[in-house]
């Protein structure tokens, strides 16, 4: 059984996101932990669009590190520092992400592990 996406038609989508995502039996699932817009030598990147490319980059490498790709992403928990972010963050986000979109959650937080990060992102991704 491939993925199934529930989306009832009673529940509005008030975005580009599913309601739910139901994995098969026998998939293989990672849980990434939140990804921030950091380079691989530490440094925190300026502004909310290049955190974000670089947190979508972070977690492309995540993915491929277990064989998986964006597409294989079943869930995505999304967490900004101001609500002027959400067009840059969904912005980026949907360079990586295509349809069929994945379950996702966005919440606005007054901070995150450092003052100069804007954004943070965790996903959950199958695959058999």
């Amino acid at each position: 059984m491939a993925l199934k996406r529930h989306n009832p038609k009673g529940v509005a989508l008030m975005g580009r996101y599913s309601h739910a995502v139901e994995l098969s039996p026998g998939q293989r699932v990672i849980y990434a932990s939140g990804q921030v817009g950091v380079d691989s030598k530490g440094k925190i990147a300026a502004g909310i669009e290049k955190q974000c490319d670089l947190v979508w980059k972070n977690i492309g490498a995540i993915l491929r590190s277990a064989g998986m790709t964006y597409g294989d992403i079943v869930k995505i928990n999304g967490y900004l520092t101001d609500a002027r972010f959400i067009g840059a963050y969904r912005s980026v986000r949907d360079k990586y992400v295509h349809d069929p979109m994945p379950a996702s959650t966005l919440v606005l937080v007054t901070g995150l592990a450092s003052p100069d990060m804007l954004v943070e992102v965790e996903v959950v991704a199958a695959r058999t």
